[in-house]
């Protein structure tokens, strides 16, 4: 049996994937979680073969999460179901320790799939994604390829449309470090303003 910890904000989609996994003899869902700080709590407490994540969930969330429940239990295995698309987070986080991503746009047949090859210690990746993990030469590195996770979560809420204030609250950081992740990411990608890295992201098809 595949022990299963759910962690999303969206109650539906809990529900769904609940519903969903709970139709197979060898997947059961023995935690829920709303959020990432919660999840690791279950983890601490809890033994689980494989945890399913959402990367955008209040308080702690993304790569950091993902980070500290391998920590805690290096023996967990890490499925991300993302509504972000894998040009986003797929290389960072299997980087961070994650076995496999999967949007949350993929069919019902293939998640299932996913769980039970994670579960037995296999990855499921797209080709796309791992040629991001291979890596391009250094030379033809993508400018948001060279932040920091850290900084490229602040890049994805700036494109978003999110204020300094906002991000703080949702990143648990001071404004005055949020806008000096800003200022980074700016530098690094040799831009002047927050409306070209939203042009950047749309063209590279990061927001």
């Amino acid at each position: 049996m595949i022990r299963v910890l759910l962690a999303d904000d969206h109650t539906l989609v809990r529900e769904g994937l609940r519903q969903l996994l709970g139709a197979t003899a060898d997947i059961r869902v023995e935690g829920e979680a709303a959020n990432g700080d919660k999840a690791l709590d279950l983890v601490k407490a809890n033994d689980y073969d494989l945890a399913v994540l959402d990367m955008s969930m209040p308080g702690l969330s993304g790569i950091e999460l993902i980070k500290r429940l391998r920590l805690e239990k290096p023996r967990l295995r890490v499925l991300v179901l993302s509504m972000h698309g894998e040009a986003q987070y797929a290389a960072r986080a299997l980087k961070a320790g994650a076995a496999g991503y999967l949007t949350k746009d993929s069919a019902s047949a293939q998640l299932v799939g996913a769980i039970r090859k994670i579960a037995a210690g296999g990855v499921h990746i797209s080709e796309a994604a791992a040629a991001q993990l291979v890596g391009a030469p250094k030379g033809d590195a993508l400018p948001h390829t060279t932040l920091s996770n850290r900084e490229f979560e602040v890049f994805r809420l700036l494109v978003a449309g999110r204020g300094p204030t906002e991000i703080a609250e949702q990143l648990h950081l001071s404004v005055k470090t949020v806008s000096t992740h800003k200022t980074r990411i700016l530098e690094k990608m040799a831009m002047g303003s927050t409306a070209e890295l939203v042009r950047y992201a749309v063209e590279k098809g990061l927001s």
